[in-house]
């Protein structure tokens, strides 16, 4: 067990965060308690953040950054406390998202994690191991705040049909990851194309693959295995992978027409009164 009095701040973001967590409290003249009744949380949620014991939400740091006065310091932080608390294989590709101008992704079964609603990435990183599911699943979605920069990557996603029909979590959660993706259908910064099952055989059969831009530096390829990443700045995979996701693109539907197609797969198999259809 850690204890405050030993808390090393070099050791981790997260024992750096509970560091500074502390200290702002402290030179606010708070005890836990009453830091706690402020910002509606517990004495005891603010001691286990404060020892490295738990992991702060994005919303618990801007409640304590208001309270304490501390100019956003807290929410910043959190971001570097959330990418420490990623696998070690997958920390790069959180470092790539955060680093690149346009991201292209290609999805073979799922929808990809930077456009994930929560019930959804919990139905996923649920599947075979439950264990901290709360903090894995706040981990995956502050991903999600690349899109809150003032300058956000372009993204572009294309998803396998099959996608849409993988009923992962139930048709709530189906429900609500398709509404969710019907929500950028006006964005021109988050677009989607669903590659149909009439496209037949096509470049992504081999299976999903990303590719992150950036201003400067050469692009890279990203695979992934089970337990594993595979980035590469290989200029034959770059420009095979490019070619293969221009002809993706290419036979996919219009944004336009995957947006049509992603509400009738809503409704159809997922809607109030029809649920699952087998």
């Amino acid at each position: 067990m850690t204890h405050i009095n030993t808390l090393d701040p070099g050791a981790s973001p997260l024992d750096y965060y509970g560091y500074e967590l502390r200290r702002y409290r402290e030179a606010a003249s708070l005890t836990q308690r009453q830091l706690g009744d402020i910002l509606n949380y517990t004495g005891s949620l603010i001691g286990q953040i404060e020892t490295a014991r738990k992991l702060p939400t994005l919303e618990f740091s801007e409640r304590a950054d208001a309270a304490l006065d501390t100019g956003g310091a807290l929410s910043r932080l959190v971001e570097l406390v959330m990418r420490s608390q990623l696998p070690a294989w997958f920390r790069q590709v959180a470092e790539l998202e955060a680093r690149a101008v346009e991201i292209c992704t290609f999805q073979m079964g799922m929808i990809h994690g930077l456009l994930q609603t929560d019930a959804y990435a919990r139905a996923t990183l649920g599947a075979l191991d439950r264990t901290n599911l709360d903090d894995r699943t706040a981990v995956r979605l502050a991903r999600q705040r690349i899109f809150e920069k003032d300058e956000p990557p372009v993204f572009w996603m294309v998803i396998s049909e099959a996608a849409l029909y993988q009923e992962i979590g139930g048709p709530e959660t189906m429900r609500g990851q398709l509404a969710r993706l019907l929500t950028f259908e006006d964005n021109p910064l988050i677009n989607i194309q669903v590659l149909p099952f009439s496209a037949g055989a096509h470049a992504g059969l081999t299976g999903s693959f990303n590719l992150y831009r950036f201003a400067s530096d050469p692009t890279i390829v990203y695979t992934e295995g089970y337990g594993s990443g595979h980035p590469t700045a290989n200029p034959d995979t770059v420009k095979d992978c490019s070619l293969r996701y221009d002809h993706l693109q290419a036979a996919a539907l219009s944004l336009k027409d995957s947006a049509e197609l992603i509400r009738r797969v809503m409704e159809e198999r997922y809607g109030e009164d029809g649920g699952s259809v087998a």
